[in-house]
């Protein structure tokens, strides 16, 4: 059983749950990984873990420390009219990995899922439940994976020759400029 009650002075619970979820979501994967495991991990009741954290795939983008939340702004794309969707979503995407602290920690993401398989299965197991998805299935029931992960492979390919790769005419491209050029394929695998 996990101890009840306040935790003694000086030590961090959310720094704690944030460990026990790295290690929880590594052994496990994205899917098989439950709050309450990691709450008895990191040696905290559950409600603890609630308390910090609006769910799993919050508690997941922590330990990520990516700079924003992807399903709250998911939540925000999904209120526009399907036929704005591929625009939202590439606007979005360039939005955060231009921000300042985005642009470091989405690189140093995509390196890594690139050499470990491990990242790479939990990345994809989130990217396709919790973010594009949560699209797909917004915009019709039908293929949801296939669609999902098409439009995953347009931005994670455009996020590579941009920020990684640096590839003449994608890297120095205004973001308008990708939303117009990019954001009929997106939306195009979006209605598949």
């Amino acid at each position: 059983m996990s101890p009840r009650g306040r935790r003694p002075a000086g030590e961090d619970a959310r720094a704690d749950i944030v460990r026990a979820a790295r290690e929880e979501f590594a052994a496990k994967g994205y899917d098989a990984t439950s709050l309450r495991a990691v709450a008895r991990a990191a040696g905290v009741d559950p409600a603890l873990v609630h308390h910090y954290f609006d769910g799993k795939p919050d508690l997941f983008t922590a330990t990520l420390d990516l700079p924003v939340n992807p399903r709250r702004r998911i939540d925000e794309v999904l209120q526009l009219p399907h036929d704005q969707l591929g625009a939202a979503v590439v606007r979005v995407f360039l939005s955060v990995w231009d921000s300042p602290e985005g642009r470091d920690r989405m690189a140093a993401l995509l390196r890594s899922v690139a050499s470990h398989d491990a990242a790479a299965r939990l990345l994809r197991e989130f990217v396709v439940r919790e973010v594009v998805g949560r699209l797909a299935a917004h915009v019709s029931p039908q293929r949801v994976d296939a669609r999902a992960a098409l439009v995953g492979s347009q931005l994670i390919g455009l996020a590579m020759l941009r920020y990684v790769l640096e590839v003449p005419g994608v890297a120095e491209a205004s973001v308008e400029d990708l939303v117009r050029d990019v954001g009929p394929t997106v939306q195009r695998y979006l209605e598949l």
